[in-house]
């Protein structure tokens, strides 16, 4: 059944609107519909225009869900068409879209991707009856090995980077830059935050948070592999759980994962719940869309290839590679 209509998400945020072209220049493409009866429905998507490949729209760059957003089916069908208008003017080469339904299109789309979402209790200690023995069991030894958890802003950027940056390059994959996450702090305010996780002093970890509506989201988080006997994420993570619910979210995103990975089960064992994402790839002008085994194939290639940069390196060419990549 088409809805035609995504849940508003943190991808819908009007702060992405200034956030995406200061760090990376990329062209707003923010379009809206009206209805008679006074409902309206928005779609917001990015222009990126790429070096050799062409232009790309997406909806969202960066984020996990985009799409038309409020409204109903047949608002959404004119805000996709006009979309798509766009493209053809901006010679773009596809149109990616990120929802949570399906919308009125022909495109089949991928559905190996789901949001975890973890619905949040009253209180902390509610929370914590509800997990696991062995999840109990892991933040405790966390604890017991002389891990903390530090909470703020901007005055953890780097802390938060350099745990990032390095996680970043040995998974194989060109990091964000500094400003991008300077931006992301700026311009969310108070509804952003850096998190750490430390232990004598040296930062083993960390994520950034951002609250959007009733939802605590956690786009981008990392620890450092060589401390992983200390379970440092289980740390981090019960301690962003725990400042949710002090501070009234009623959900808890956990972001996307490919079903049956290491990071679906990671986010599955807190007790969090499938969202299906269906993402649509619509070629523009007749042309065909690269096979994904393809892309996946040269993509494995470049990311061994980027494991052995040095960290250094990989910070100064990763943002201006990142800025290109729209997943």
């Amino acid at each position: 059944m088409l809805s035609g209509t995504s849940v508003a998400a943190l991808g819908h945020a009007t702060e992405w609107f200034d956030i995406i072209p200061s760090a990376y220049s990329h062209r707003p493409c923010y379009l809206k519909g009206e209805e008679p009866n006074g409902g309206s429905g928005i779609l917001p998507a990015f222009i990126v225009r790429r070096p050799f490949l062409g232009a790309v729209i997406t909806s969202m760059p960066f984020l996990d869900i985009g799409g038309p957003c409020g409204g109903s089916p047949s608002v959404s069908a004119s805000l996709l068409d006009r979309l798509v208008q766009e493209a053809r003017e901006q010679s773009a080469n596809l149109v990616e879209l990120r929802c949570t339904a399906r919308i009125p299109l022909s495109i089949t789309p991928m559905t190996h991707k789901v949001n975890l979402l973890l619905p949040l209790p009253n209180s902390p200690e509610a929370m914590w009856k509800r997990l696991s023995a062995k999840v109990r069991n892991q933040v405790r030894k966390a604890e017991r090995s002389g891990l903390s958890v530090r909470a703020g802003g901007s005055e953890l950027l780097e802390e938060f980077y350099s745990v990032f940056s390095i996680n970043m390059r040995d998974l194989g994959s060109p990091v964000h830059s500094r400003d991008f996450f300077s931006l992301i702090l700026d311009r969310f305010s108070g509804d952003a935050r850096i998190l750490v996780v430390q232990k004598d002093g040296i930062t083993l970890g960390g994520l950034v948070s951002l609250t959007f509506k009733d939802t605590m989201y956690v786009p981008w988080a990392a620890s450092l592999r060589r401390y992983a006997h200390f379970c440092p994420n289980m740390l981090l993570y019960w301690g962003i759980i725990e400042r949710s619910i002090k501070e009234g979210s009623s959900r808890f995103d956990f972001g996307r994962s490919t079903r049956g990975s290491g990071t679906y089960h990671f986010k599955r064992q807190w007790g969090a719940e499938e969202v299906q994402l269906y993402w649509y790839s619509v070629p523009i002008k007749g042309r065909s869309v690269a096979k994904v085994s393809a892309k996946e194939s040269r993509w494995a290639l470049l990311s061994q290839i980027w494991r052995r940069l040095p960290v250094s390196v990989s910070v100064m060419l990763g943002p201006r590679i990142r800025r290109y990549l729209t997943q």
